[in-house]
């Protein structure tokens, strides 16, 4: 639950370091609408400027820079898989002659498929090997920056957000990313009829 206190009027700025959020847990077993009625009572008793935000209640500022991260993301994915695909599309016409030739000793569509995907599998690899540690880099400075214009200091829950789970799936992102990309070069390579893709040169 969250604390934000008002500043009062006539309170000098710069000169006193005053908190103006708290972030409350609550041990387990407390009743949170009487901790909150108690608390309202208790703060309005000393004439506090406060307002208290329950869990559930989503600060709107918060929400719209959660919602601008996922459009960049989606941004971002949607941009790397174009260019996967652009890629594949002109690697496989330029190797459709021999796809033929695979085709007429006995390749089946979904052997076309794999070959396919398994060529842009190592380029996924390279991309999330080196994307994550830049990207973390990147994080670990800008986040602070960012921070201090604000104000504010750097808690460590705002720093230190990327474990090694979250690592590895970000890696991993990088081989779907590339996988994603080369699905539909891959279905026309394996839909191309072997005696067409012979006599393409």
């Amino acid at each position: 639950m969250g604390l934000h206190r008002g500043r009062a009027e006539g309170e000098p700025v710069g000169q006193v370091t005053v908190p103006d959020f708290y972030d409350v847990t609550l041990n387990r077993g407390t009743q949170v609408a009487g901790y909150v009625n108690g608390l309202r009572t208790a703060l309005a008793a000393t004439g506090a400027e406060v307002d208290l935000t329950q869990p559930g209640h989503l600060n709107p500022t918060v929400v719209a820079f959660d919602a601008m991260a996922v459009l960049l993301t989606l941004m971002l994915v949607s941009v790397a898989g174009l260019g996967v695909l652009n890629s594949v599309v002109l690697d496989t016409r330029e190797r459709v002659h021999d796809l033929g030739v695979c085709k007429a000793i006995g390749m089946t569509p979904g052997q076309t498929v794999i070959q396919v995907l398994t060529s842009v599998v190592g380029a996924g690899l390279l991309g999330g090997a080196v994307g994550v540690p830049v990207g973390r880099a990147l994080h670990d400075f800008v986040i602070p920056l960012v921070m201090r214009a604000a104000g504010s200091g750097t808690p460590p829950q705002v720093q230190n957000v990327y474990g090694i789970p979250e690592l590895v799936l970000l890696g991993a992102g990088g081989v779907a990313i590339a996988v994603c990309g080369a699905l539909i070069p891959a279905g026309w390579a394996a839909r191309a009829r072997t005696a067409t893709a012979l006599r393409t040169e």
